[in-house]
């Protein structure tokens, strides 16, 4: 039987407790969880399985394909390059990226894709999975496409062209690729253990996913819809996690490659006022950016009322009250979520490997989670 290991101050011994239960009771298969508060890791606990079989123990360098956590990442490397003047959230896109003005995006703002509003949440055309893994034709036909809204207006959740997006903008101004940039200016030097895609060395570590139920849609739900558009170019599963295809390139909304561990230290960045273990990657002043609400309302995609600053979402969703003022998030589809709270100075982040959830803002378990982690806080 695989068992919680890792370190855990005393005062989150329920935390633990609640990990235990959840694992012994089949309610997890396999995770990771960290809590991070002024740049210490307090709690850093994995346990259960890697495999479906259960035959394969999680281990303290097991990582997990996260999904849309991935998000967090690479929109906070594209907060980098806006700390260092070298994007402006305000101007268009079109400035760094000349392509992207086709078809009537002359006016989509840098803003408007860190806050899913630039209205291009899928590829017009229908799209296969091998498609969006040829990351320089998929991008080009982003540029060529018509927006699908006004752009500002509303968010309508970009669950995989995002990725695409922001990493073009990287690319335009700093010449690398997301994943490069991520690399050289993120996790190397703060060892952190993420990467988007993964190496073929490291496969061997790679949690298998267990596919969460299918998609149920409502009696009312409009198959020519912006939702079932959105989520239906490209449609992805599961299992798509563990091709060659998907892990040997990088698709930035949805491939980066780590644990809680690796996601909380570099995340953390944002809940420190920017600076990690002498390592800065952005001013105290940029941090706001990603607090301060520059889109409201009900997602068009989603269909929930969600808040997003530059780049990450706010709390506001009253069904996600456990998401605590002061802080900014997202998740991935299945479960995993990463908090950091900038008020408090915690960076919460959870990656597994058992998807019981079709959304990206987290289900019973990360809420239990947090929780209990803020009871303990509170004491």
């Amino acid at each position: 039987m695989a068992t919680v290991q890792g370190h855990c101050d005393a005062a989150f011994n329920k935390v633990r407790e609640l990990v235990e239960q959840n694992i012994s009771s089949t309610e997890e298969l396999g995770l990771s969880l960290c809590v991070n508060i002024d740049g210490k890791n307090v709690l850093d606990l994995w346990g259960g399985y890697a495999d479906q079989e259960r035959s394969k123990p999680w281990s303290k360098d097991t990582i997990v394909c996260p999904w849309s956590m991935s998000k967090c990442v690479t929109n906070l490397a594209a907060l980098v390059l806006v700390d260092r003047g070298l994007l402006d959230p305000s101007a268009n896109v079109s400035q760094y990226w000349p392509e992207f003005a086709a078809n009537g995006k002359e006016n989509v703002k840098v803003w408007h894709i860190l806050t899913h509003s630039s209205a291009i949440p899928a590829w017009e055309k229908p799209i296969t999975f091998e498609e969006i893994c040829d990351n320089a034709r998929a991008t080009e036909r982003l540029a060529g496409q018509a927006p699908w809204w006004e752009p500002g207006t509303s968010s309508g959740y970009h669950p995989v062209t995002q990725g695409h997006l922001v990493s073009e903008l990287i690319r335009r101004v700093t010449g690398k690729r997301a994943g490069e940039f991520i690399a050289e200016e993120m996790a190397g030097p703060l060892g952190a253990d993420l990467q988007l895609g993964v190496a073929e060395k490291d496969w061997h570590r790679v949690a298998e996913l267990s596919p969460p139920p299918p998609f149920m849609p409502p009696p009312d739900f409009n198959a020519t819809g912006i939702p079932a558009r959105a989520l239906s170019s490209p449609s992805l599963k599961a299992e798509f996690s563990a091709t060659p295809e998907f892990r040997n390139t990088e698709l930035p909304a949805i491939n980066g490659f780590g644990n809680a561990r690796s996601y909380a230290r570099i995340l953390s960045a944002l809940s420190l006022g920017g600076t990690v273990d002498g390592t800065k990657l952005l001013s105290p002043e940029t941090v706001q950016l990603a607090m301060t609400e520059l889109i409201k309302g009900t997602d068009l995609v989603l269909g929930k009322p969600l808040r997003f600053g530059l780049g990450f979402g706010l709390p506001g969703d009253p069904t996600r009250s456990w998401i605590r003022d002061g802080s900014c998030y997202w998740g991935g589809w299945g479960g995993s979520m990463a908090i950091m709270d900038v008020q408090r100075r915690v960076t919460i982040c959870y990656a597994q490997n058992r998807m019981k959830t079709p959304g990206t803002t987290g289900d019973s378990r990360v809420e239990s989670y947090v929780n209990a982690i803020y009871d303990a806080l509170e004491q």
